[in-house]
């Protein structure tokens, strides 16, 4: 029997919400999904006037909806930023190719300026390249470490004041529980901030910390968006699989899992004695870094050396191999691999 929305009382409610459990029309729906993500982020104060800010775009559904949305709050709210799509090429024939084919469809559906940067051009190799290297067991690593500073490079040369991205409640809940298991302390302490960059870094925020990914989905599919909806063909493996489907799973029996982890996180009590690793910047490329060597030139100078393992292996035996090839190098007057060029 239909049932008549929980807001309005006057239309058949067609959702009900996987958040709340409230049943809602398509219209209460939309205005109840746009007005949580305003109320996120007017409360974590995430833009101030006359920013210029950069939607990191992949043609999913997380930054799909996340660009629209922004769009819509800019304009319902007036909060005069300036919005730009920002996308990186990771190389990825059949997939990437294909979703930003969807980004560029979207730029001219929202109507807002696009910029696309890509390893190759940035770093010389594609993940195509580099899964070749490597096999299918750490190539998440590479890219995940290359894809975050493709976007900051991106954003720097796009002069931004600020990167917003599509990390969703799923995404930040799925975080908490791989740091946990890791033991990873410095990164569970950073993982449910809302907006990180106090280090030095260009800011980045979260507007759908709250927002559950069954919604983000449900709210393309009733509006229509235009969103790319493959997975990344190298990453059937990748450890988050494995804490998604774990998330998931306590979901199924109790939805409000999600959010409960994220306020785990967030409640969180670091112990003092706990040493927090110091940021400084990258002796080569001048990026971030906690370490003299950031962990990109690491992972680009065992690419380029022929040593894949050197920027991910911890063993004294790769290290070794290492020292040894370049000292061998330097006896027959061969130059060393190239570090990033800024």
């Amino acid at each position: 029997m239909p049932t008549k929305c929980n807001l309005c009382s006057t239309k058949y409610a067609i959702l009900k919400r996987p958040k709340t459990g409230n049943t809602l029309c398509k219209e209460c729906f939309f205005r109840a999904f746009e007005e949580e993500v305003h109320h996120t982020i007017k409360s974590a104060n995430l833009f101030s006037p006359g920013e210029s800010v950069a939607v990191g775009a992949s043609g999913g559904k997380d930054s799909t909806v996340l660009a629209y949305v922004l769009k819509v709050l800019n304009e319902r709210y007036d909060y005069k930023i300036n919005l730009i799509l920002l996308s990186v090429d990771e190389g990825i024939t059949g997939y990437r190719d294909d979703s930003l084919e969807t980004v560029k469809r979207n730029q001219q559906q929202y109507d807002l300026p696009l910029k696309i940067v890509s390893y190759e051009e940035l770093y010389g190799w594609t993940m195509d390249a580099i899964v070749k290297e490597v096999g299918l067991k750490n190539n998440c690593t590479f890219c995940g470490v290359f894809r975050r500073q493709a976007l900051d490079r991106g954003a720097a040369l796009l002069k931004v004041d600020k990167i917003t991205t599509g990390h969703n409640a799923d995404d930040i809940a799925e975080t908490v529980i791989m740091n946990v298991l890791r033991g990873d302390v410095a990164r569970l302490r950073r993982c449910t901030s809302i907006q990180t960059g106090s280090e030095g870094m260009l800011p980045r925020c979260k507007p759908f910390k709250y927002t559950y990914e069954k919604e983000i989905v449900m709210y393309a599919y009733f509006k229509k968006l235009d969103y790319f909806s493959t997975e990344c063909i190298y990453s059937p493996n990748a450890y988050r699989g494995y804490a998604r489907a774990f998330i998931k799973d306590l979901e199924a029996i109790r939805p409000s899992a999600i959010i409960d982890i994220i306020h785990s996180g967030e409640s969180l009590s670091i112990k003092k004695e706990v040493k927090m690793p110091v940021q400084g910047l990258c002796t080569r490329c001048g990026y971030i870094s906690s370490q003299p060597i950031c962990k990109a030139c690491m992972l680009l100078e065992g690419l380029n050396k022929g040593m894949p393992r050197l920027g991910i292996g911890k063993t004294h035996k790769v290290r070794r191999q290492a020292r040894e090839k370049e000292a061998k190098e330097k006896a027959e007057g061969k130059a060393g691999a190239p570090a990033i060029d800024f």
